[in-house]
């Protein structure tokens, strides 16, 4: 499957950023999707994640409340939604294929090309 991400940009720390990543080649449905982010000088960490229907959902602690993921099997996207964003959160994103899940970056066969999200201060 091949993934577009799009989405980041540079906002204020409070701002709201909407990622999107759109799917092709297979049934998207079928994988469980994803979100990473990768800091300047840090290893990639898991982010968000959605199951097939996407009627379950996980996050990493430090954006709950904030972020929330979601998907649209009709149009084969995946989106995060990034409300009160903070400069901690500036990284590349990057959105994730798996069949079988879960919060480690191996288990995903499939990536996305990343998009930058800059919060300034």
């Amino acid at each position: 499957v091949q993934l577009q991400a799009s989405g980041g940009g540079l906002v204020q720390a409070g701002g709201s950023l909407r990622l999107a990543c759109a799917a092709s080649g297979r049934t998207f449905s079928n994988y469980i999707m994803a979100w990473f982010r990768q800091a300047p000088g840090k290893e990639r960490e898991f982010v968000a994640v959605i199951s097939w229907g996407g009627g379950g959902t996980d996050l990493t602690d430090s954006v709950k409340g904030r972020f929330t993921i979601s998907r649209d099997n009709a149009k084969n996207t995946v989106y995060l939604q990034m409300n009160s964003l903070k400069p901690e959160d500036t990284a590349v994103y990057y959105c994730a294929a798996s069949l079988y899940g879960g919060s480690e970056s191996d288990g995903y066969d499939y990536w996305g090309q990343g998009t930058q999200v800059t919060v300034s201060s």
